[in-house]
């Protein structure tokens, strides 16, 4: 007997929820694979959108994470946090299943990511020069939405 598909074709409603959740998060958890291991590892780390509205970042290279990202760009984010009450599986969250990209430095698409993620960051100015911090984009392959108890969607980048 063949297993029922989890998840519920995307609307204009799960659409738009999605594009909230990561226009909105200032955060997300970052899933990596540890570098010559296949143990995953998780971290949180600052988030905004580029002018297209894809995720981005900006982290240290001193950083587990940007080393894994650098041998394995290959991650996940999750972003949406539960609300102040009830269930917190109640609340939505969403997957991204990602490609990362660093950018170097100092190239024109570092100093355009800069100005804008300072414009919605302004307090990551304090370390956005650093020597070792540089940004991260990441290309959203998939994305799951969990709207909450019953409410799976798989979603395209296209979605997004």
């Amino acid at each position: 007997m063949a297993k029922p598909d989890p998840f519920q074709p995307a609307d204009d409603a799960a659409r738009s929820l999605a594009r909230e959740l990561v226009r909105d998060a200032t955060h997300a958890a970052l899933a990596v694979l540890r570098p010559g291991t296949t143990l995953p590892s998780v971290t949180r780390i600052a988030l905004a959108t580029d002018a297209q509205g894809r995720p981005v970042s900006l982290i240290s290279d001193l950083a587990p994470h940007t080393q894994a990202l650098t041998t394995n760009p290959a991650c996940a984010l999750l972003i949406g946090e539960p609300g102040p009450k009830g269930d917190p599986l109640t609340h939505p969250r969403l997957t991204l299943h990602c490609t990362a990209r660093l950018i170097e430095r100092p190239t024109a698409e570092h100093l355009t990511l800069r100005d804008h993620y300072l414009s919605l960051r302004p307090k990551a100015k304090l370390y956005a020069d650093f020597a070792d911090f540089r940004f991260v984009t990441f290309m959203v392959i998939d994305g799951l939405l969990n709207g909450g108890f019953g409410k799976a969607l798989l979603l395209t980048p296209k979605d997004l």
